[in-house]
């Protein structure tokens, strides 16, 4: 499998597709389900209340949020995949972590439900063959391909993991 071209997505999830470093972006998927819930289940119930500054999410909400936007994204590969011809929507991530109320659901509850949402994910990744993945259509009134989504899917947790351990933890510890 490649790496999406620069055409097949926007520009704004540059970065988090260049957070996936292996090109075999399912093995990087089904890698990265084991080692994220290791590594947010080190975390602590008291601690996954901490934000770093002002005004920013607790890590609930982090983990929420990452579930979330791994939810929409693989839905809309799904979508895609499946020749969705119809315009997806984007949503508004400050809304849905606000109205999600992860600050008053347990931290391991949270977890818990992010991998299971990658475990539902990884069959239907896995299904995708290459026509596939090569499909492409508009989300958010940008296109986007099924194999750039996969990508994002990766990015955005290692990007959301990355912060949580240089943000979040660092002033924990």
């Amino acid at each position: 499998m490649n790496r999406p071209a620069k055409s097949d997505y926007d520009i704004f999830f540059d970065g988090y597709i260049n957070l996936v470093k292996d090109d075999n972006v399912v093995k990087f998927i089904e890698d990265q389900r084991d080692i994220t819930d290791k590594f947010l289940r080190s975390i602590t119930e008291e601690e996954s209340f901490h934000s770093y500054a002002e005004g920013k999410w607790t890590i609930k909400q982090v983990v929420g949020h990452i579930t979330d936007t791994e939810r929409i994204m693989a839905y809309r590969a799904l979508c895609l995949a499946r020749k969705e011809q119809q315009p997806l929507p984007g949503f508004e991530e400050k809304d849905y972590a606000e109205t999600g109320k992860f600050n008053i659901r347990k931290y391991s509850e949270l977890v818990a439900e992010l991998k299971a949402v990658r475990d539902a994910d990884i069959p239907l990744v896995k299904s995708f063959d290459e026509e596939m993945i090569a499909r492409h259509g508009i989300v958010n009134n940008k296109r986007v391909t099924v194999l750039a989504l996969l990508f994002i899917i990766a990015g955005h947790q290692e990007h959301h993991l990355n912060i949580i351990k240089e943000r979040y933890l660092s002033m924990l510890k």
